[in-house]
């Protein structure tokens, strides 16, 4: 699988573990990274951390976009960073590069990309205005993002950008789309959770997640628990049957004040019609969880 990994690794802590989890698997061919959101520099010295940490500083990282176009971004800062000092990592610009490195990568590559996607959509939405090509150009578009079932609520990512998500997932078809989207909700990666004991006595057990671990730190400050949010969308890539999912059509809602801004409501397809989304409806977090940490035991 070749991939192409958006993340706003920095904040919440599930970043540095899906990326952990994509730099153990010998079948996902890791062809680059972005950052997006507050302090994006920072965030791409995390993931070049984590990166180096698997020795794979090769793997090309590239600062994205900051600001959403409408409004201020809601995590202006990347606390995470506080941990950078120990830890081997590249060091970035706050200049952005991710847009014209996205655009270069897919066509090189037409058919075969899989983009996934774990933050805010800006650097997304800004992609697929910039080149209109492009989402056609992809094999498939993952989300972690969304709440869907029973009903649409608030959700961190797609709030974090609803303009661009709106855009990403053109509810409407005004433009092309990719030939596959899936989503993957908090209404199902909220039950795939993990208490801090629990977390750092895997964490001790599993070397390879040394950096996320420490990382986590800065998490456990605020929070007694981690919620698999990225790790679970990042195991689907592989692994679909994981999760069950549903065939519909995905809406943003644009409308302010909060919480209607960035809710997600779903309209279910008809048995056997065409739908431009595929949503996540269930998960068994046990096979998730054996999922997720097999390949740091691998061999």
């Amino acid at each position: 699988m070749k991939l192409l990994l958006d993340t706003d690794i920095g904040s919440d802590i599930d970043d540095a573990l899906a990326l952990s989890w994509l730099l153990a698997r010998d079948d996902v061919d890791l062809l680059g990274i972005t950052t997006v959101t507050g302090e994006p520099e920072l965030r791409a010295a995390l993931a070049s951390a984590v990166c180096h940490h698997f020795g794979r500083p090769d793997i090309p990282i590239h600062v994205g976009l900051a600001q959403p176009a409408v409004h201020a971004t809601i995590q202006p800062a990347a606390p995470q960073a506080a941990r950078l000092g120990a830890w081997p990592h590249a060091d970035f610009s706050a200049r952005p590069t991710a847009l014209p490195f996205l655009r270069e990568v897919i066509r090189a590559h037409p058919g075969e990309i899989t983009l996934f996607a774990i933050g805010p959509l800006t650097n997304i939405g800004a992609l697929f205005l910039a080149d209109p090509e492009i989402p056609a150009m992809l094999r498939e578009l993952v989300l972690m993002g969304g709440h869907f079932l029973p009903e649409p609520q608030d959700e961190w990512n797609i709030r974090g950008d609803a303009a661009a998500a709106a855009i990403v997932l053109d509810a409407d078809g005004n433009r092309p789309r990719p030939p596959r989207i899936r989503l993957i909700g908090t209404d199902v990666t909220r039950r795939c959770t993990m208490s801090r004991e629990e977390c750092l006595r895997r964490f001790a057990e599993t070397p390879a997640l040394a950096p996320a671990a420490d990382f986590a730190s800065v998490w456990f400050e605020h929070t007694p628990l981690i919620t698999f949010h990225d790790p679970l969308a990042a195991v689907t890539l592989v692994e679909p049957d994981v999760c069950e999912w549903f065939d519909g059509t995905v809406h943003v809602s644009l409308q302010w004040p909060r919480p209607q801004w960035g809710q997600t409501p779903f309209e279910p397809a008809a048995p056997g019609a065409p739908a431009p989304h595929r949503i996540a409806a269930a998960v068994d977090p046990a096979r998730f969880f054996d999922a997720y940490f097999a390949p740091f035991h691998a061999g």
